[in-house]
């Protein structure tokens, strides 16, 4: 892990011990051997396809958030907000599956790739390969790494693994320097993009992690750094379709929308919105 501020440190420190334990209960309930086998059976997981529009959205099913607190109650049906987000024309589905800061659950990862054809992302703090294979076992087609939490060879060795189980990879990042080695690990996993597939992108989380407050400046100081072949990804901070015109215009190719997402009283609308919003935009930046 890189050394960051003590706030932001110990959230993560917290995070990567919780998933560290939840990765070794996992392990000893199915050894790595006997779950590997059961994913040779199950059929490819659909791919990450991204518009030629140049741009998308990911978009994010979580019952609870530690900056925003409870957006869903046990009322919600995970799969019928799922569907919503693909109505309304997300590429994927972001399934938080953290269950102590976020009360996310593998189980709803297996619902939302049950229910939807478009791709489904484990979005947790992973620290080990095994729970990759985790993701795959319950029918994701990507899995976030989050980089300041990862050393270099970890960080490659997850980006081959998902590569190799036919998943993409999504690596988040708060500032240049994680930019910087993301960049060196995704190029040294291969390309981004195969054959029309996307399976390796690259996020800029802009939430400040010593107070859990959104930073969307962090987006523009970061915009002249980010790599053209590798799809970027806005997470964090997206609320609006001005904002999601606002990153467009600044590069990026996707946005990752969760809260805003998960509050809105028609979350296809809602999709729809930010869609049409940062298309118009990216098109009007490609004339310029």
């Amino acid at each position: 892990m890189q050394k960051r501020d003590d706030k932001a440190a110990d959230f993560l420190a917290r995070m990567a011990a919780g998933s560290a334990q939840r990765a070794a209960a996992g392990m000893q309930g199915c050894p790595p051997l006997i779950l590997e086998a059961r994913v040779r059976t199950l059929p490819a997981p659909p791919p990450l396809r991204l518009s030629p529009q140049g741009f998308d959205v990911i978009a994010e099913v979580k019952r609870r958030s530690p900056a925003a607190g409870i957006l869903a109650g046990p009322a919600l049906r995970i799969t019928a907000q799922a569907r919503s987000y693909a109505r309304g024309g997300a590429a994927a589905l972001s399934v938080l599956t953290e269950p102590e800061a976020f009360d996310g659950s593998l189980s709803y990862l297996a619902q939302v790739a049950g229910t939807v054809a478009i791709p489904a992302m484990r979005k947790d703090f992973l620290v080990s390969p095994y729970q990759v294979l985790e993701a795959r076992a319950a029918g994701a087609s990507g899995v976030l790494l989050i980089a300041a939490m990862l050393s270099d060879a970890r960080l490659q060795e997850m980006l081959r693994y998902a590569h190799r189980l036919g998943l993409f990879a999504l690596v988040e990042i708060f500032d240049a320097a994680d930019l910087e080695r993301s960049v060196s690990a995704i190029h040294a996993a291969g390309p981004a993009l195969v054959e029309g597939r996307c399976v390796s992108l690259l996020g800029v989380n802009c939430r400040d992690l010593r107070s859990l407050k959104v930073d969307f400046g962090r987006f523009a100081a970061l915009a002249p750094r980010l790599p053209a072949d590798i799809p970027c990804v806005a997470e964090s901070g997206v609320e609006s379709a001005s904002q999601a015109a606002r990153v467009a215009g600044l590069g990026y190719g996707l946005a990752l929308v969760g809260t805003a997402l998960m509050r809105a009283a028609d979350p296809a609308a809602a999709v729809a919105g930010l869609l049409a919003a940062g298309r118009a935009s990216a098109c009007e930046a490609r004339l310029r």
